[in-house]
């Protein structure tokens, strides 16, 4: 197994020769959390579950975790439990951000992974991703590029979504460039930054993922580790058109930590070009309560 010989690493690209001859890597004591939060995707389930389940690197457990379904996800989910290493939660609803959270606080490892209930990984994503996490021991948040399936169509993502290192930050306020499905990261960073904001609707993942870019360098893998699959009518993106009305929310609670500098200039510019559009489509479409809603957020600003 080999990364591509071009292989991107926080804001460097370097030459990488195949893994397993640069380094004898010894698996033996590595083990990952793997959380996979669902809310009546029963349909879809199995495929994410089996593709965790027939990873070729086997040191994980596997936490389910039901965010109050109501169809047939918990008899699907029985059929994989005599699997030790599958593990299955159930709460009342209270969204996505809470569901992953309580995988997170049920779970020990140091490394945790995500997977949406309706995306799938490809068999070697997790050998992958702790291999390059042994030859860069200094990465403590690591994802990748992905297979993109709109309809049952494999589709090719526009240059925007390029999720390689160069300017992640400033690229990444725009919208979330980071698929939760791709990445590994260490309990450590999900504790000092608070977990997922549950009051989030959506964007939960963008509001995460640039609190940690503020301050981490990250590990990309140009590789295609993961098929994240769009265009059905329960996704979240679908739901809520107005997603930038969550970005702005997000990056309005970034700006009054961080002190004066680059990252700061970047966060106020991408909040006034946002707020405009967004102040823009509310008076268009006479959503006076969300025009307030904005209002209120933006005098949060110093």
């Amino acid at each position: 197994m080999t990364f591509p010989s071009k292989t991107l690493f926080g804001n460097f690209s370097i030459d990488t020769p195949p893994l397993f001859e640069s380094r004898n890597v010894n698996f033996k004591d590595m083990q990952i959390d793997v959380i996979i939060p669902t809310f009546n995707r029963a349909s879809v389930l199995p495929r994410a579950i089996a593709s965790v389940i027939e990873q070729s690197f086997q040191n994980f457990q596997l936490y389910i975790i039901d965010d109050g379904s109501t169809d047939e996800t918990r008899s699907v989910v029985e059929k994989y439990l005599q699997n030790k290493k599958v593990h299955y939660l159930h709460q009342t609803n209270q969204g996505v951000s809470s569901a992953r959270n309580l995988g997170i606080k049920n779970s020990s490892s140091e490394w945790i992974c995500f997977l949406d209930s309706d995306d799938e990984w490809l068999p070697q994503k997790l050998a992958i991703q702790n291999a390059f996490s042994e030859v860069n021991p200094q990465f403590n948040f690591i994802h990748s590029n992905e297979i993109w399936i709109r309809n049952g169509i494999r589709v090719n993502a526009k240059a925007k979504f390029d999720k390689g290192p160069h300017d992640l930050f400033k690229r990444s306020l725009e919208l979330c460039l980071i698929s939760p499905s791709t990445v590994m990261l260490k309990r450590e960073l999900i504790h000092k930054h608070n977990y997922f904001d549950e009051s989030f609707e959506v964007c939960e993942d963008y509001d995460l993922w640039l609190k940690i870019l503020v301050t981490e360098d990250i590990g990309f893998i140009s590789e295609n580790l993961i098929k994240k699959y769009g265009g059905h009518e329960d996704q979240l993106s679908t739901k809520h058109p107005a997603m930038d009305f969550w970005r702005v929310r997000s990056m309005i609670k970034l700006f009054s930590t961080l002190e004066h500098g680059q990252k700061r200039e970047q966060l106020q510019n991408e909040i006034e070009k946002k707020s405009l559009l967004l102040m823009r489509g509310f008076e268009k479409h006479q959503q006076y309560e969300k025009k307030n809603e904005l209002l209120n957020l933006l005098k949060l600003l110093p």
